[in-house]
């Protein structure tokens, strides 16, 4: 197996981004907020490890359960069957969750929190669980996968500040975790508007695998309608989240403002019309790339606040 096709089949970008959003909080947030914090840094390096090798497992079944649709929907980029067999697909999978059941019940037996692997052990399953049936109705898998990813957010909290509540300390470390939870949200909202935009995109060979999503059943032109109405809400709270939250500092909500809200709206006016497989690859790659701003939005937070009170 080459290295490019095995990167390619974990979808390591994705994983890269993952990875950032989780060390951005740990290492800038966190610190600047006086957050306190119960992992090491070996041990939260564990937790980053464990969360991108089950994502990497995710993305692996994904594309064996893929592969007549992806024969029809991205016949150059088909990788199980041709780059990889199915058994060494199937390998990886069963090892890679295998090794992230392990290094998962390490992190939570050092936090001495050893139910909190049933997060894992859930995660594991709801992605066999997508693959298998929840993707081929309409709603439920967008939902299960946006889920998902706002969980890679969530558990840093779960697992770095939820174990050092005192009495004391209860205000501030839920208030941070009521940040993370505002993230998690943030990326849920955006996921779904592209998961819904990859139906779309994905189309063609959805129908020859029977699957039952919004553009199938209603058509291309009615889904964009409906992914054009669904943006609506998280440009209506985003904008207000930015303007309550940010109206006293300027240079975060002119940020939220340029690289979130504008793209956002840019994104909404090129949907309604999109007709291309084309088009809603494009739509696709810009709200991943809002996705990501907005992430990044975080470091501009904590710092300006931290150099405001120097």
């Amino acid at each position: 197996m080459k290295l490019s096709s095995f990167l390619q089949l974990v979808r390591w970008k994705n994983l890269v981004m993952i990875a950032l959003i989780q060390i951005l909080f740990k290492f800038i947030y966190f610190p600047i907020f006086s957050v306190d914090t119960a992992l090491s840094i070996f041990n939260f390096s564990v937790l980053v490890f464990t969360t991108l090798i089950i994502a990497a497992a995710g993305y692996i079944i994904n594309d064996i359960y893929d592969i007549q649709a992806d024969i029809i929907n991205k016949p150059t980029k088909v990788l199980v069957s041709r780059e990889i067999t199915k058994k060494q697909a199937h390998f990886l999978y069963n090892i890679f969750n295998a090794i992230g059941l392990l290094s998962g019940l390490y992190v939570a037996y050092t936090i001495d929190k050893l139910s909190f692997v049933a997060i894992f052990v859930i995660t594991i399953l709801l992605l066999k669980v997508y693959n298998s049936d929840f993707k081929k109705r309409p709603f439920i898998g967008n939902i299960v996968v946006s889920l998902l990813v706002s969980l890679s957010i969530l558990i840093v909290g779960v697992f770095d500040i939820i174990p050092m509540v005192t009495e004391t300390n209860a205000v501030n470390q839920y208030y941070a975790f009521r940040v993370l939870i505002d993230y998690a949200a943030f990326a849920f909202m955006l996921m779904l508007l592209r998961e819904m935009v990859k139906d779309a995109e994905d189309v063609n060979g959805d129908k020859h695998m029977k699957m039952k999503t919004i553009p199938i059943i209603l058509g291309r032109k009615r889904a964009n309608h409906i992914i054009f109405i669904v943006s609506f809400i998280p440009l209506v709270l985003i904008t207000f989240y930015s303007f309550n939250s940010f109206s006293n500092v300027p240079f975060v909500l002119a940020y939220m403002l340029i690289v979130v809200l504008i793209p956002l709206l840019y994104f909404m006016t090129k949907i309604l019309y999109a007709k291309t497989k084309r088009d809603y690859i494009k739509a696709s790659k810009l709200l991943k790339i809002i996705m990501l701003l907005g992430m990044l939005s975080i470091v501009f937070i904590s710092l300006t606040i931290y150099y405001a009170d120097r």
